[in-house]
């Protein structure tokens, strides 16, 4: 890194908290380097108390742009001159643009990053049924993208806690921007008769996708969907966890003969999109992807 710093140089970051966990920073600059781009990109601890701060220094240190983490998401937006259309969507912004003029434009690559994670293992989804567990910020980010890209229907699952209203109302402007056919169905693992129209969604769905944490952290092992008898070998079934990369829902699928794609792809591509809306080019998808592990 100190051989390609210069007075030019051009800095970017990463704004949440925590933020020493953060991959971006090592992706991002070898990235930079593999293409001899004059930029860094550095991680910053930013809560909600500083983000107001953290987004006037943009401007401030002429900066390129910005990651948004968690628990920043949501409050950023307020902040920020424009908001890209998926954004608005998913009412989250995960990546910022200082625009030529200096205006900050908000955008949300997290869903981009999910469906392009298919579209790399040669999946295609467009124009068929989904079932999404958990809606979320990964899962609001995946349903927005899957429906503007012409996803035809997605069925989300969703425990009924105090983001009830939050998910009744991502179905509603959901179902208003776009022509997919999206419905809310409640998660209840006591209830036999939810878990059986959860059975019934899948059943006819081309792909599951899990957004929720249950099968990392403390409930690694763990997963809402209770046996095989709700998987088949022809359907795809995704996780947004990739730590541990094999979650007890994945290896479940494997064992049935599905498809199976971990969340590695969605962080790589959501960040790989970032990178584009930033440098006006690609990252060296291909060197990237073995950096990573990919």
């Amino acid at each position: 890194m100190a051989e390609r710093i210069t007075g030019h140089t051009q800095l970017l970051g990463f704004f949440g908290s925590p933020a020493a966990h953060s991959s971006s920073p090592a992706m991002h600059n070898e990235a930079f380097a593999q293409l001899g781009l004059d930029y860094a990109y550095l991680a910053f601890d930013i809560d909600l108390s500083r983000i107001e701060d953290a987004v006037k220094a943009l401007k401030t240190f002429r900066m390129k742009g910005a990651n948004v983490s968690m628990p920043c998401k949501n409050a950023v937006m307020k902040y920020l001159d424009e908001i890209d259309p998926a954004a608005r969507l998913c009412e989250a912004v995960n990546t910022i643009v200082v625009l030529p003029d200096g205006r900050l434009k908000g955008y949300s690559t997290d869903g981009e990053g999910y469906m392009t994670s298919l579209s790399d293992r040669g999946i295609d989804i467009i124009g068929k049924k989904m079932t999404l567990v958990g809606c979320g910020g990964a899962g609001k980010a995946i349903a927005v993208q899957a429906a503007l890209d012409g996803v035809k229907e997605i069925s989300i699952f969703n425990v009924r806690d105090s983001f009830w209203d939050r998910c009744e109302k991502a179905v509603a402007d959901i179902t208003a921007e776009t022509d997919c056919t999206v419905k809310l169905f409640e998660l209840n693992t006591a209830d036999p008769a939810a878990m059986q129209v959860l059975k019934d969604e899948i059943a006819d769905s081309a792909l599951l996708a899990n957004s929720t944490g249950v099968g990392m952290g403390k409930l690694k092992g763990m997963t809402y969907i209770p046996d095989k008898s709700y998987l088949r070998p022809d359907l795809i079934v995704t996780d947004t966890i990739y730590s541990p990369a094999k979650t007890a829902l994945l290896e479940m699928a494997e064992e049935v003969g599905c498809t199976t794609v971990n969340g590695l792809g969605m962080l790589f591509f959501q960040g790989a999109a970032a990178f584009k809306l930033w440098m006006g080019q690609d990252m060296p998808i291909e060197h990237m992807k073995k950096y990573i592990g990919l």
